[in-house]
């Protein structure tokens, strides 16, 4: 899979609103998770002994839980152009756990994704790869808009994913905060609406 990193950097910015000045003092802000249209919040429990990049996902809602695994390799470093603002991709997976009930998740993942149909015959995978750029460290949430910025700090990685070849690709934002265990799944394009959501059926 082929990427244009400066277009992505670009995009990037535009998503986390950050402010590239290092040179003032940091302020810290207490972390509360903010909702918006185009996201879905699920929350996030390391698994045990498999090392800081390697996460379970459980959503519960309506009755139902939907559980699923996502692991990240070892990122490569970007050079951005811009001090204290990291960028890095890699490649990593999610992987299908048994029992896990994703019918309401779906539903509104397909709203929050813009997605205009349902699945169709969904076919299991026990895994999904992917690649995956991460666009900064210690962002917090931007009020009202689903971005995130650099001031206050807070403790979100925004990650861009990336999921099929060719004209087949689709984008989606996989985010997470491992401080207060939430993980979020957010709209990169409408266009990609339809493929995620028939993408992920196959391991949520």
């Amino acid at each position: 899979m082929k990427f244009n990193w400066k277009f992505l950097f670009l995009t990037a910015l535009l998503f986390t609103g950050c402010d590239s000045s290092r040179n003032a003092p940091r302020n810290e802000t207490k972390e509360t998770y903010i909702a918006d249209a185009n996201s879905v919040g699920f929350d996030i429990s390391p698994v045990p002994g498999s090392g800081p990049s390697v996460w379970i996902g459980t959503y519960s809602s309506q009755g139902k839980t939907a559980q699923f695994r996502f692991e990240f390799d070892q990122p490569k470093d970007i050079d951005s152009g811009m001090k204290g603002f990291p960028v890095a991709f890699g490649h990593g997976r999610f992987l299908a756990m048994e029992g896990s009930d994703a019918s309401v998740l779906l539903v509104d993942l397909g709203k929050a994704l813009e997605a205009k149909k349902p699945p169709g015959k969904v076919v299991r995978v026990a895994q999904l790869p992917f690649a995956y750029v991460r666009i900064g460290e210690n962002q917090s949430q931007a009020p009202n808009n689903g971005g995130f910025n650099s001031e206050p700090r807070g403790n979100w990685t925004p990650t861009k994913i990336f999921i099929g070849e060719g004209h087949q690709e689709c984008q989606f934002f996989l985010n997470f905060n491992p401080i207060t265990r939430k993980g979020q799944f957010s709209i990169k394009d409408e266009e990609y609406g339809d493929e995620v959501l028939a993408q992920l059926a196959k391991v949520l």
